[in-house]
């Protein structure tokens, strides 16, 4: 024993030595307050979002468009950290709900691999603000939107100097999608189908019978009264009554058959923070919605594609594991006996219906994997820095 040391100083922490540095960053924190304002409006959370997603980059190109599509205007959002990427054309569903409000939380990283573009059909969103309901109405035919797709994917071509794009469509915009690969195939670099609608009849079935197995299994009083009293749905060579139809949304909605785990969609929350939206058009972004479908839901849910067994472009087909809007399985069975130049299939584990809106990032990994080798064993991509 040392008798003479004195008492022993204790050590020092060793974040202690750098308090002072720290003190030094924190205090121009501490100038701003000790907690960050709240938006005190939708502007101000808008240009908050706004300004995150500022597209900066030398090539980089963030417009909004009114392009005349068939003889009207139509809304194209345009967005991508290097023009030189490979277009990718979003074909949203409904009919006549647009993808475009939820993009600044769902297509956010695919701007760094392509440049992606969210439309906005004739009958939906900002399109069907800007023009004449009565007017359009003549033309809300499935053809029509098909033509509507191939003037939208001529344009794009010629304004980023594309001798091809890719083509995603969700939902009822995988009909529109996939009848445009069969017409134009020589423009995709591959068709990517989410949601992929096929034997839409049968899609019908298996998502009524699962309504109702889940609500007898939740003992859900209501619900099995509701689904009973629309049996039987979606009888072969019969057409589907539109409040049937309805009736069986609302519960296989409820029991995640739209979004895995949730009772219900979140596009309108995100639309109501989309930058692309003012705020006229944020209230009545969906207004599309009940239009659209007056016109087209009775044939849609009538569509049979399943007879669709060749492709002359590569595919990719992405299945939500718990989509019950769109059976993901139906969709599966089909993408098994298609024929294709490739083709891959991606399950969603954790998604629905509203897989950009689930899982954007495993969307981001698979497009980015699955899809954008395909553009540059052509050389159309970006040049490596």
């Amino acid at each position: 024993m040392r008798c003479n040391e004195g008492p022993r100083r204790p050590r020092a922490a060793p974040w202690a030595l750098l308090a002072p540095a720290c003190l030094a960053l924190a205090a121009p924190l501490s100038a701003l307050g000790a907690e960050p304002a709240a938006p005190a409006s939708r502007a101000e959370a808008v240009e908050v979002i706004r300004e995150l997603r500022k597209i900066v980059t030398p090539h980089g190109v963030e417009r909004e468009a009114m392009v005349r599509i068939g003889g009207i205007d139509q809304a194209l959002s345009i967005r991508g950290a290097d023009r030189r990427n490979p277009v990718l054309l979003l074909v949203h569903g409904g009919p006549g709900f647009p993808t475009s409000g939820i993009a600044w939380w769902g297509t956010r990283g695919l701007e760094e691999y392509f440049t992606v573009v969210h439309w906005d059909q004739r009958g939906a969103g900002r399109t069907h603000l800007a023009n004449d309901p009565d007017a359009v109405a003549p033309t809300m035919t499935p053809e029509r939107f098909v033509d509507d797709a191939e003037e939208v994917v001529a344009w794009l071509r010629e304004e980023f100097d594309k001798d091809k794009v890719f083509v995603l469509g969700t939902s009822w915009g995988g009909y529109v999608g996939l009848q445009f690969a069969l017409r134009r195939p020589e423009w995709l670099h591959a068709y990517i189908g989410m949601g992929q609608p096929v034997d839409i009849p049968e899609s019908e079935r298996r998502g009524y019978a699962y309504a109702l197995e889940a609500a007898r299994k939740a003992g859900h009083r209501q619900a099995i009264a509701d689904l009973e009293s629309i049996a039987p749905y979606a009888q072969s060579g019969g057409t589907i009554p539109l409040a049937d139809i309805a009736l069986e949304r609302k519960w296989s909605d409820h029991f995640g058959g739209v979004m895995a785990y949730r009772t219900g969609q979140i596009d309108g929350i995100a639309v109501r923070l989309s930058p692309d939206y003012s705020d006229e058009q944020a209230r009545r972004a969906y207004e599309g919605n009940g239009y659209s479908q007056d016109f087209l839901f009775s044939g849609i849910v009538a569509m049979d594609m399943s007879d669709v067994q060749r492709l002359e472009c590569p595919l990719i087909v992405l299945g939500g594991r718990h989509d019950r809007t769109v059976n993901s399985y139906v969709a599966h069975e089909w993408f098994e006996a298609v024929q294709a130049p490739s083709k891959h299939f991606e399950w969603f584990e954790h998604s629905a219906h509203e897989i950009i809106a689930e899982e954007p990032g495993k969307l981001l990994l698979t497009l980015v994997t699955h899809a954008r080798p395909i553009a540059e064993r052509s050389g159309d991509v970006a040049p490596a820095r």
